[in-house]
């Protein structure tokens, strides 16, 4: 089944175009993950699709509601979570779960029911009279998922969620929304972290508004089908980068920690057969920059959102 389904949306403020003829569908239970710089349009698309900005052209459905048409109808089938901490700080934990149950209209014990659900998944027994002012980023921002979730929503809006939260927190967040997928709910979530991108079943990468690429992560890292990457690691990284940039074979070249990838244009040669790493190297020695290792590497995301956005560009 479909559960949001997007044809040519699209969103100005005045001359801006925020969002430009985006379509895409995301099957029910799928994670589905937005990928972007800032700025790209991700959290305009989510606005639209939650019922909180009225699209200027195009349309979209959300649990088979259009958003519109029926703004209330789509936020009383969604839940979401936005990028800054929403809850009420100088509430307590179990103050911020009876205000946001009683917004979603439960009561007696069904609020009691999900009160409890909520503070078991954020880990948060024997903190229920904490402000959440006093919680740390991880259990802040699991708060504010099992709060978006009082309701039990089909489809969930999750905009940069772990923003700020420190590595571990981050992994266990990914796990409740692992959990949240299997159960059968639909997650849409927007995130700056490529690895925190892996996790979805599918991901769209936007770049200026618009939709630059769509699919599964080892579809998407199809672009470099038949465009080798070099990992060079040398003494000089940043020198290196610059020399292998004047060669003819590499197309381009990015700062990948502490080595650089060197992506070869595509031709016959790197089609048919292994090419010879070792001229290169011994280019780079004739400019005096020392090479201590070079190999072929498999694409990451990284490699794959830089090529991506910058083809957009």
């Amino acid at each position: 089944m479909t559960a949001i389904s997007v044809a040519h949306l699209s969103r100005r403020f005045g001359d801006f175009v925020a969002v430009d003829d985006v379509s895409f569908e995301v099957r029910a239970g799928e994670i589905f993950g937005f990928l972007g710089a800032n700025g790209a349009g991700k959290s305009t698309t989510i606005r639209m699709l939650c019922g909180l900005l009225k699209p200027t052209s195009g349309t979209a459905t959300v649990g088979g509601v259009d958003v519109a048409r029926d703004p209330e109808g789509v936020k009383r089938r969604i839940g979401y979570m936005s990028q800054r901490f929403s809850l009420y700080e100088q509430l307590t934990v179990d103050q911020n779960i009876t205000f946001f149950g009683g917004m979603y209209g439960l009561r007696g014990a069904r609020l009691a029911a999900r009160r409890a659900a909520a503070i078991e998944m954020a880990g948060l027994e024997g903190r229920e009279r904490m402000r959440a002012a006093e919680l740390a980023g991880g259990w802040r921002q699991r708060l504010a998922l099992g709060c978006a979730l009082l309701h039990e929503p089909p489809i969930v809006f999750l905009d940069e969620p772990t923003g700020g939260v420190d590595p571990l927190s981050r992994r266990q967040f990914w796990t409740l929304i692992d959990r949240l997928s299997s159960t059968g709910i639909t997650v849409l979530v927007t995130t700056h972290y490529l690895d925190e991108a892996e996790h979805c079943h599918r991901l769209a990468i936007m770049s200026a508004g618009r939709l630059a690429a769509m699919g599964t992560t080892r579809e998407l890292k199809r672009v470099f089908e038949r465009r080798p990457i070099l990992e060079v690691r040398a003494d000089r990284p940043i020198e290196a980068m610059g020399v292998l940039d004047t060669m003819p074979e590499v197309e381009k070249t990015s700062v990948f920690g502490a080595s650089v990838h060197a992506v070869l244009r595509a031709t016959k040669a790197t089609e048919a057969s292994t090419p010879d790493w070792s001229a290169l190297a011994a280019q780079l020695a004739a400019r005096g920059v020392h090479v201590t290792a070079i190999e072929p590497v498999q694409p990451s995301l990284e490699d794959v959102f830089l090529d991506v956005v910058g083809r957009q560009a």
